[in-house]
């Protein structure tokens, strides 16, 4: 039984003297819990509000992606009609090409005529002649 006191003095003593040596780094990590706990106080509203700021810029951001669809279907007739209006033009101006290149082939062929005959004279004289009439 005497054996049994001193193995458990020995036990008690040890224990104390691991409390002494482990009491300031307790002490530190008890600071640093405590330090913990007041930042993670303020984090479940701190998240919060980054989540409603980020849910009213995604609304904000609807809403104008709404504002531009709306206004681009108004849009959308007139972009149509510019778009008629520029098949209209190119068909016109392809037309209004065929027929210079038609008048050009018709002039060239004629004045090979006139150079041919040798009336470019002749026809210089009635030119002149319509002119002076017209003006007057």
């Amino acid at each position: 039984m005497l054996w049994l006191g001193i193995g458990v003095m020995v036990i008690g003593v040890a224990l104390l003297i691991l409390t002494i040596v482990l009491i300031k780094p307790l002490f530190k990590l008890a600071g640093v819990l405590g330090s913990l706990h007041k930042t993670t106080e303020t984090l479940p509203q701190t998240v919060n509000e980054l989540t409603t700021t980020a849910k009213d810029a995604i609304g904000t951001g609807v809403d104008t992606l709404n504002q531009v669809n709306t206004q681009m279907k108004e849009l959308s007739p007139i972009f149509y009609i510019i778009g008629d209006v520029g098949r209209a033009t190119n068909q016109l101006s392809s037309s209004i090409v065929s027929k210079v290149e038609h008048l050009k082939e018709t002039t060239e062929t004629t004045k090979d005529v006139s150079s041919n005959n040798n009336l470019q004279g002749f026809y210089g004289l009635i030119a002149l002649a319509y002119l002076l009439f017209r003006q007057k």
